[in-house]
């Protein structure tokens, strides 16, 4: 089988099957029809018989193709070598793909790193229930946790519920700073079985392969980076036949998520890095923030929590009724109804969706709500914006501050008018945040460079403004250490 899924792969390479590939055959129209699960207009631009069009048919688009079109476009042996790999069966005269096998493009840029292979997809509609083992592949989520994770060389890593092998295949597809060690674990032994094609049909070797739930398989062990797409659907507890491995984990609400949030720090090198993403509970009478902000304490890490979603009960209770393609099947009404159910029960108002990142050792802690568009990838900056948290707990004072690159200015007012009814700081890329300012925060914005201490520039400021040093001085203090956390300024050259 090794010998077949090699010489398949190196087929796929010839074909110029990847996601620029296939993106370029499809256009824009059919590949956004794509994208949203709409396989006509993809059958309609893959009708030739090319080799891609026959690729992207037979394992994209799950449409059966003749073994004479795979025969003409490969030669006669890649029949036998897809059939030998697991990955086709034929029937009358055609091949029919038993998986789903998708290209996978870099998080960091658009190169090729290789192929995840997952169950066949089951549309909206087809009527087919999905297996409660069912193995997921390349989704929106997957994207997120792998535009989330850090940059920075490492040299070993945990891909912590691997599931198809998404997030490792990522890791070991890094350009620079490829970890030299990579663990991924799931609890589905199906699933650890398809990352393993996944692995192999990219050609990656080296991948260790363990089952278990959450941190078993790796009990006493430490990585310098942690990444998780968890099970972290909040669905109702006490039917096992209504809960898919890939997507609920068995615990109570949002439970998973915070076990994780506490366990991974033990996991974790000093300086090492934990990044996963989570579901979190809305509870009337509590604020999202502290339930959230609870999670952290007593981690010893600096943490940084971003909510990116939140859907009411009955839009979740519907995306996920989607999601296992149980709209319009004889269930529907109950599993929704015991959903909303389970909810009321809880006094759930809200369910939020977001990012999680741990740094082992600090203290430095941020929860809070990005939903506006971001620059991507978060992990070109995720440094950055973790010691901006830090840094805001310093005196400004002692260390000079220079303005962060890409900071514009913005003022808002009548034409002709001597001052600005309002001053606006913005990010041009990054977390692309805007803060509202007084004078003093743009004026030191104007002139922070890192090579001066503040205490000169202050001074100018108060000169310049016709104001007391004290004041202006008492004013920065109280206003700069957001601006800090908010990554508009930094600490410059004395750092």
């Amino acid at each position: 089988m090794n010998d077949a899924v090699k010489r398949v792969r190196e087929a796929f390479g010839r074909t110029g099957y990847t996601v620029a590939g296939v993106r370029e055959l499809l256009g824009p129209v059919a590949g956004g029809a794509l994208a949203r699960d709409e396989i006509v207009p993809a059958l309609r631009a893959t009708r030739g018989r090319s080799p891609l069009e026959v690729l992207t048919r037979l394992f994209w688009l799950q449409t059966p193709v003749s073994e004479g079109e795979v025969a003409a476009a490969f030669g006669e042996a890649t029949t036998d070598d897809l059939a030998a790999a697991g990955l086709v069966e034929r029937s009358g005269g055609e091949l029919r793909a038993t998986l789903h096998v998708e290209p996978l493009e870099s998080s960091q840029g658009a190169a090729h790193v290789g192929y995840v292979v997952s169950d066949l997809k089951v549309r909206p509609g087809s009527g087919t229930p999905l297996s409660l083992d069912h193995v997921v592949g390349v989704g929106g989520a997957s994207a997120n946790l792998a535009q989330l994770v850090i940059h920075r060389p490492v040299d070993n890593a945990l891909d912590l519920g691997t599931g198809s092998g998404v997030q490792a295949l990522h890791l070991a597809g890094r350009a620079e700073g490829r970890p030299k060690n990579i663990c991924a674990t799931d609890v589905n032994p199906r699933a650890l079985e398809l990352a393993r094609l996944t692995f192999a049909l990219s050609g990656v070797d080296g991948v260790e392969r363990a089952e278990g739930s959450l941190f078993e398989p790796v009990r006493d062990r430490t990585f310098d980076l942690i990444v998780s797409n968890p099970p972290f659907v909040v669905s109702p507890e006490g039917d096992p036949a209504a809960r898919f491995t890939y997507r609920e984990s068995g615990l109570p609400g949002d439970e998973v998520c915070r076990r994780l949030v506490a366990e991974t720090p033990d996991h974790l090198a000093m300086g090492g890095w934990g990044q996963l993403l989570a579901n979190w509970l809305h509870v009337d009478g509590e604020p999202w923030q502290e339930r959230v902000g609870g999670w952290l304490s007593d981690t010893g890490c600096d943490a940084w929590v971003v909510q990116r979603d939140v859907q009411d009960p009955a839009e979740y209770a519907e995306l996920w009724l989607r999601d296992s393609c149980e709209t319009g099947s004889p269930e529907y009404v109950a599993r929704y109804d015991a959903w909303l159910d389970y909810f009321e029960r809880r006094k759930v108002t809200g369910i939020g969706f977001g990012w999680i990142t741990l740094r082992k050792g600090g203290h430095s802690h941020r929860v809070e709500e990005l939903r506006h568009a971001v620059e991507q990838p978060v992990g070109g900056y995720v440094e950055q914006v973790l010691r901006g948290l830090v840094e805001s707990g310093l005196d400004p004072s002692l260390v000079p501050l220079r303005t962060a690159t890409g900071v514009v200015q913005e003022q808002v007012g009548q034409p002709g008018a001597e001052d600005p009814e309002r001053i606006v700081l913005r990010q041009t890329h990054g977390l692309r945040r805007a803060a509202g300012v007084g004078t003093v925060e743009a004026a030191l914005a104007g002139v922070c460079d890192g090579t001066l201490p503040l205490e000169p520039l202050i001074s100018a400021i108060a000169q310049l403004m016709g104001l007391s040093e004290d004041h202006v001085w008492a004013h920065a203090r109280g206003v700069l250490p957001e601006l800090i956390a908010d990554g508009f300024f930094e600490l410059g050259a004395a750092r």
